[in-house]
Order: structure tokens, then C-alpha cells, then sequence
């Protein structure tokens, strides 16, 4: 795929949805890092439901940490995973408070230190809550890249070098958004949208390789 091609895809998908945003409901870094660190093979509307509970009651890591790990739980277990995530959670705010001054960092080694945080949600916060032209790449954003050709790679660190690389410049703070987004209700695994695709006549996806 050629440059120009990448930029004309980035410009539809600009036209499409200005102002992209991630689906996961918050106000602070700290709800963002908690959805995010929930987020984990689970769905955004999953975490939702459950941290528009938590969140009115508990919301900083000294309120999370007054809840322990037991009271954290009751509010998380619908959630996958529920009882590693709660154990990390109670980790990363003690950490956060003993370490941060009860922020959340914006630094990418800082951010990976945290129980349960890894690279792809370091770059997640550092891009969403702290305006970094980072690219988180998920299931989604995986499929998509290798699809369309956009950024192809046999591995998530590969793709998101890839994309780092060949994103212009001035479509790179939101296209972690739009990638995934697309990912989520256009170009979706089994049978992907592609009459309904904006991009469609600049996709470089084979059909034949899923029919």
C-alpha cells in the first residue's frame, strides 16, 4: 500500500467521525486506567455497566483501596477475569499512591510497572487521556491493519511499529479510534461490512481468504 493511498484512508475515516473517542465511560486518567485495566477480554459495555457503579462511589485509588480487594469485587464480577483484575487493581493504586502522588503517569515504563498494565494499555492512556500520538493495538485494530494492508504484521508489536511508521503525521493521534472502531462494527472478523465501507475501493483485503 502506498502513501497516498494510507492518507486518503486516514481522510475518509477523519470524514466519517471528526472527533473519535474511546467507548469506555470516564472523567479522569484514573477511571481510564481502572476501564482500561477491566477492559481486557471483556466488552467497553460490559465495563460500563459496571464502573458506572463503581465510580460514583469510588473513584481514586485511595477510595478503591478503602473498598479492598473483597468490596472492589462486588462491584467488578460480571466482568472476565474478574478476580486477577481486582487483585491488580488494589496493587496499582497502592502503587500510584506510594509512587505517583496518586496520579497516573504519563510515562510508558511508569505505566507498564502497574499490576495489570501492559503495553497495549500503556498506550492506550498515554494516547487518550494524555494526548500522545501513541497506537494501542488490539484484536481490532490487528485485523484491520492486516486487511486493508494498511500496516500488515505476524505480530501486535510488528503492526504497531508499522503504523508508527507509515500513519501521517497528522492523522496519528487518533488513529488508535478509528482503527478500532472500524475493526468493532465495519471490518468485523467472520464477515466484515465491506458494501457498507467507506474504504472500500482502497482496501487491499482478498475476500476469497474468508469465504
Amino acid at each position: 500500500m502506498n502513501k497516498q493511498k494510507r492518507a486518503e484512508i486516514f481522510a475518509r475515516l477523519k470524514a466519517e467521525n471528526p472527533e473519535p473517542t474511546t467507548e469506555l465511560n470516564y472523567s479522569t486518567p484514573f477511571e481510564l486506567l481502572i476501564a482500561v485495566i477491566l477492559s481486557a477480554q471483556a466488552t467497553d459495555k460490559g465495563v460500563n455497566r459496571a464502573t458506572d457503579i463503581l465510580f460514583p462511589i469510588a473513584n481514586t485509588p485511595e477510595a478503591i483501596l478503602e473498598l479492598g480487594e473483597t468490596g472492589l469485587k462486588k462491584y467488578i464480577k460480571t466482568i472476565g477475569l474478574f478476580n486477577t483484575k481486582g487483585k491488580n487493581i488494589i496493587k496499582t493504586c497502592k502503587l500510584l499512591i506510594e509512587h505517583h502522588h496518586s496520579e497516573v503517569p504519563d510515562d510508558q515504563q511508569a505505566l507498564e510497572a502497574l499490576p495489570g498494565v501492559g503495553r497495549k494499555t500503556a498506550n492506550v492512556i498515554r494516547n487518550t487521556a494524555f494526548g500522545h500520538p501513541t497506537i494501542a493495538v488490539d484484536t481490532h485494530i490487528f485485523r484491520v491493519s492486516n486487511r486493508t494492508r494498511i500496516a500488515p504484521g505476524k505480530t501486535v508489536l510488528e503492526v504497531e511499529k508499522k503504523l508508527l511508521k507509515f500513519v501521517p503525521e497528522n492523522y496519528k493521534l487518533d488513529a488508535h479510534h478509528w482503527l478500532i472502531l472500524h475493526g468493532r462494527y465495519t471490518c468485523i472478523a467472520r464477515k466484515p461490512r465491506c458494501g457498507s465501507c467507506v474504504i472500500e475501493d482502497l482496501c487491499e483485503f482478498n475476500k476469497k481468504a474468508i469465504d
